[in-house]
């Protein structure tokens, strides 16, 4: 039977949680846990070019400083550290003397694999166990792998690691991958895995994996909690316990619930990881992480919108998010061109020359009611509401410009105004959403779209009610059911404030805002 050896990856890969600041104390209390706990390789953290040394922070240019946070007893247990080809310069890797991190593991991108191999023969020169762990196997195809292969028994390293980056890796892809491998890597060579939590198939994929009747000696990789970047990884504790019970194992899982509660779900109480479905959806097309994130963090996108933008994207852009690219699909997206000359028409006919009240959800609104209702009582004006339906106060359209909102209302009580981005509705007008967009640097927000639309329909003025802008250490909407997932700073308050200003219709503040000029 195959050698089966876990390897905790929770300082190094857990780090991008808290920027590798474990605390020198509390890193060393994780090793000693991981060590008492019997598992076989612990990764200490990640050799880079950094600035300086820092002893709270896994993340140091010498391999000296991470050999400080050893045990003096280190039992069985193996240390390893990873370096990046392109961000750690090989000479600062001093010789293995015999003590301390005994394995280094390499990694490289599809861009500079031939690179990534040549730093690996550089790291086994020194004297270390290598292991060689490409980024985003899944992005590789069959002929590629078996260059890698060849590139692999050419070198001869202590292990060669299959590495799902993306999360996008389902049964079938391991059994085909592991075959591959198995079959054209020397025996001599161990086989790891390294998985990510997009499609939640991690624990099963280990399984699997370690359940395979290999030529060679395996390693799985895991993490205390699955603590990683968002989704996270395969938590150790779950493959600890199942090579307890299935594989003859004796890993001691008390010392990892320590581990956890101590040092670990505190820190998951101020950042959560794990499953969510737009990480899932980034994994379905093989694509960097990032590109889920960033299009979350615009705020207006639903996940069947996130959906169908990645759908598009170009296969060249899948490794290495771009920015800039992202933002052009985005936009691309958004931006459905409609003529709208009959809908301009008829709301011009309605709103020019006219009084309007913006009605925004902030909890203002339903605090001061009353004077709301006293000012239209008194002006009459013309009443929006800007992205919601409101409950207490009658509105004569509502605007819609987020599908994040809109797809969640099945029924309006007034007409609707809404973007061309948006599926449109037999009781809705459509207005371009070119005609509107781009005014505002931190992305299309509902109020100014619905601000510069009055200004081009010839409005006379917009008093705003609940528009109260972005406080921290309190609710900032109206409804309980309302919730942004970005997060808003005093920043967003001044680029809203002055979006405002520049919309092109003079604008009043009825109830108190954070976007009132200071």
């Amino acid at each position: 039977m195959n050698d089966r050896k876990l390897l905790d990856c929770t300082l190094r890969d857990g780090g991008y949680i808290n920027n590798w600041n474990w605390g020198f104390d509390n890193a060393r209390d994780i090793i000693h846990s991981l060590v008492r706990a019997g598992v076989d390789i612990v990764e200490v953290g990640f050799l880079r070019n950094v600035e300086g040394y820092n002893p709270d922070i896994t993340v140091c240019n010498h391999i000296e400083e991470l050999n400080r946070l050893l045990p003096e007893n280190p039992g069985s247990a193996m240390f390893s550290a990873m370096a990046m080809r392109s961000n750690y310069d090989i000479k600062k890797l001093a010789p293995y003397n015999g003590r301390g991190i005994e394995m280094i593991r390499i990694t490289a991108h599809d861009y500079d694999i031939a690179e990534g191999m040549d730093f690996a023969r550089e790291v086994k020169e020194k004297g270390y166990k290598l292991s060689i762990n490409p980024i985003n196997i899944m992005g590789y195809d069959d002929k590629q792998l078996m260059w890698i292969f060849d590139q692999v028994n050419k070198i001869m390293p202590y292990q060669f690691s299959i590495v799902d980056t993306f999360g996008s890796m389902r049964r079938r892809d391991l059994d085909r991958i592991v075959s591959l491998a198995d079959h054209n890597i020397a025996p001599g060579v161990r086989l790891a895995l390294h998985l990510h939590e997009n499609m939640s198939l991690a624990s099963c994929l280990a399984q699997d994996f370690l359940d395979k009747h290999l030529n060679r000696d395996v390693t799985v990789d895991g993490s205390l909690e699955g603590m990683g970047r968002i989704p996270g990884n395969l938590p150790i504790e779950l493959i600890a316990d199942y090579c307890n019970e299935y594989l003859g194992a004796h890993y001691d899982i008390d010392y990892l619930m320590d581990a956890i509660q101590d040092q670990i779900s505190p820190i998951k109480g101020q950042s959560a990881w794990g499953y969510t479905p737009a990480y899932f959806l980034s994994a379905r097309y093989n694509l960097h992480r990032n590109y889920a994130e960033h299009y979350l963090n615009k705020g207006d996108l639903t996940n069947r919108d996130i959906n169908h933008i990645l759908a598009g994207f170009d296969r060249s852009k899948t490794t290495v998010f771009d920015a800039a690219y992202a933002d052009k699909l985005y936009e691309d997206y958004k931006r459905h061109s409609v003529d709208d000359s009959a809908a301009m028409a008829a709301l011009a006919g309605q709103l020019a020359g006219k009084q309007v009240l913006v009605l925004a959800p902030g909890p203002s609104l339903r605090e001061k009611q009353a004077e709301i209702s006293e000012y239209i009582a008194r002006h009459k004006p013309v009443v929006i509401a800007a992205n919601f339906v409101p409950q207490e106060i009658a509105a004569d359209y509502v605007f819609f410009s987020n599908n994040k909102r809109f797809s969640k209302i099945e029924t309006l009580p007034c007409t609707g105004i809404l973007t061309s981005n948006l599926e449109s509705r037999p009781d809705c007008l459509t207005v371009d959403y070119n005609r509107l967009a781009g005014a505002f640097a931190q992305g299309d927000n509902s109020l100014i779209l619905l601000l510069r639309l009055l200004h081009a329909l010839g409005a006379q003025s917009a008093a705003l009610a609940g528009a109260d802008g972005y406080r921290t250490g309190r609710s900032n909407y109206a409804s309980s059911s309302m919730h942004s997932h970005v997060a808003r700073d005093a920043d967003f308050n001044r680029a809203m404030r002055e979006a405002i200003q520049s919309s092109g219709i003079p604008c009043t503040f009825l109830t108190p805002s954070e976007y009132e000029a200071e």
